[in-house]
């Protein structure tokens, strides 16, 4: 019995995560469009002179959603709390990537393919957010259109919840360290993702680890 209410509540448990990460992301699409502050670090540094910018929403609306999310889906309360890491974690890695064409649905596709391949319900998710990649990557690839905040942490969500689906305990802690280092790293991890092009120059290699990719 307990079995099947879970394999009945991931759909609508997944579908929350990803649509409030979406929404998070379109809120900062819109409401942060003019504000030249980028990264955590920005963001966070605002809240603490008392102004909650489009960007710290987003921050924690998407934290909120992968912690409920992860609790819904994990039974042991350290395996809910790695896994609502992985599912924020996610959806700001696909986010800090997206940079160029190409980019974030790239990531997408080199993370989603596993979680295929492993099949069960991680399959399912990871074989429907590699379908929604597939609708976009042409005009993606060819800058006609670009996925934004909103696509990007509404895919990156839909990931993360397909690694929480499909792994354990020790899978969710590498993932969870690897997330929070890249997020402790966003500068790096941004300019890792320009390479090649013009704008990447001079980038590389020169910021110190912490808390601010160019996408928030």
């Amino acid at each position: 019995m307990g079995a099947t209410f879970a394999a009945a509540r991931v759909r609508p448990v997944a579908a929350v995560a990803v649509a409030v990460a979406g929404a998070c992301g379109v809120y900062d699409d819109l409401a942060g469009a003019g504000d030249p502050r980028r990264g955590l670090r920005a963001h966070l540094g605002a809240l603490r002179d008392g102004e909650v910018t489009s960007g710290t929403v987003k921050l924690f609306g998407i934290t909120a959603a992968g912690l409920l999310t992860g609790s819904l889906l994990k039974e042991r309360p350290l395996d809910k709390l790695l896994a609502g890491v992985v599912i924020a974690g996610a959806a700001h890695f696909v986010n800090v990537v997206d940079v160029r064409p190409g980019r974030a649905v790239g990531a997408v596709v080199a993370l989603g393919v596993p979680g295929v391949l492993r099949g069960g319900r991680a399959g399912q998710v990871s074989a429907g957010t590699l379908g929604t990649v597939a609708a976009v990557l042409g005009d993606d690839l060819a800058g006609r259109a670009m996925i934004g905040d909103a696509g990007a942490h509404a895919l990156g969500a839909a990931l993360g919840t397909a690694v929480v689906l499909g792994t354990g305990r020790v899978g969710l802690a590498a993932h969870a360290a690897a997330l929070v280092a890249a997020a402790a790293c966003g500068h790096r991890v941004t300019a890792a993702a320009r390479w090649g092009t013009p704008e990447a120059a001079g980038q590389f290699g020169t910021e110190e680890c912490g808390p601010a990719g160019d996408t928030v």
